[in-house]
């Protein structure tokens, strides 16, 4: 077989926003570098303001393979962390890898084969939560629970379709340079918004199960309630920028908050019968946590219903408490979508495959 009929895989870039990440960071390129693929490849990682050992283990990364490349992100923001990392790279596909998620072996192999198969500008599959240790295993099983997160496809799973957004993504260069890249102002989000931006100039986001990202966990209860704060506080903005964006999944936790915290507030004060609310709550993540911790050891079993209820309550105070003004501020840096030529057929192809599916 010849050249023509069999053509080189296309050079591949991968960009990583990295932020005190001295835990997981070498596991992470090893994942990259030792990926099943026969095209080149380069890894490119923005170093931002980190407090740990994380530049000094990237800086060994560089010095043990030519193919590492290191830039500047004095921001820490990971918008701006992608954008420098977009623009050091060279290479026609982009893969965004965060600093503490782990690919599968034929993650960039499979990844390409869909961008080609589908016409997509953009392939993303499923966020594989693992943990490390008993609390790592029990938030993991609450982010891969319907219980935990409601039916987002890329945390539980199902069928490769066409999506709004995908976890973290596999670009066709062209379209991430047609678009500007990512908005800077989105802090968190930033995946939606540029996606959002794509889908309206005409393109194709595509999610597969055949793409699977194992992510580590964040390694305490306090961490965690931060991260959920601004995943809620980020989700309300979003919700504000595009109004037709908000489902019942969004407010679920916000109104679990409310209920129990009115529970509490009435029982204390009115009736003890209003404490059957958040009794209600506690009895139903319990029950929740049950098939969600099958197989694993009893202490990270107990430890669920923590690790729930800190994701609930915690996105619900990010959401009702997300100022206006910040949803001002991002609404004024609004990147109206570049439009151009779409990949090839792309939804008709996309069509095709799902039919084949």
């Amino acid at each position: 077989m010849n050249a023509a009929t069999n053509p080189a895989p296309p050079a591949v870039s991968v960009i990583m926003p990295v932020l005190n990440e001295e835990r997981h960071l070498r596991n992470s390129v090893r994942h990259i570098l030792e990926q099943d693929y026969p095209g080149e490849l380069e890894v490119v990682i923005a170093l931002g303001p980190s407090t740990d050992r994380t530049d000094v283990i990237a800086a060994e990364l560089v010095a043990e393979d030519p193919r590492v490349h290191t830039v500047p992100n004095p921001t820490g923001r990971t918008p701006a962390a992608l954008n420098a990392a977009i623009k050091a790279s060279r290479h026609p596909v982009v893969v965004r890898v965060d600093g503490h998620g782990m690919l599968s072996p034929d993650y960039i192999a499979t990844a390409v084969r869909l961008l080609e198969e589908t016409g997509a500008a953009n392939v993303g599959g499923i966020m594989h939560a693992e943990g490390e240790n008993d609390w790592e295993h029990a938030v993991a099983a609450a982010m891969t629970a319907k219980i935990g997160v409601g039916n987002a496809a890329f945390h539980t799973g199902g069928a490769a379709a066409p999506a709004d957004t995908v976890y973290l993504g596999v670009f066709r260069r062209e379209v991430l340079e047609q678009q500007g890249g990512y908005n800077v102002e989105f802090v968190r989000a930033q995946d939606w918004e540029l996606n959002y931006r794509i889908r309206e100039a005409g393109h194709l986001i595509w999610f597969s199960p055949e793409l699977r990202v194992s992510y580590r966990p964040r390694p305490s209860v306090r961490a965690l309630a931060k991260q959920y704060k601004d995943y809620g506080r980020w989700r309300r903005v979003v919700t504000r920028y595009h109004r037709g964006s908000v489902n019942l999944r969004y407010l679920a936790a916000p109104a679990a908050l409310v209920a129990n915290a009115a529970g509490v507030v009435v029982g204390a004060a009115l009736t003890p019968w209003a404490l059957l609310v958040p009794a209600a709550y506690l009895a139903g993540i319990t029950l929740g946590s049950l098939p969600a911790g099958r197989g694993l050891p009893f202490a990270a079993r107990l430890r669920i219903p923590l690790a729930l209820a800190t994701m609930h309550m915690c996105w619900g105070y990010g959401f009702l408490t997300s100022p206006p003004s910040l949803a001002r501020r991002v609404i004024a840096s609004r990147r109206p979508a570049v439009v151009g030529d779409p990949a090839p057929q792309a939804r008709e192809t996309a069509a095709e495959t799902t039919a084949d599916r």
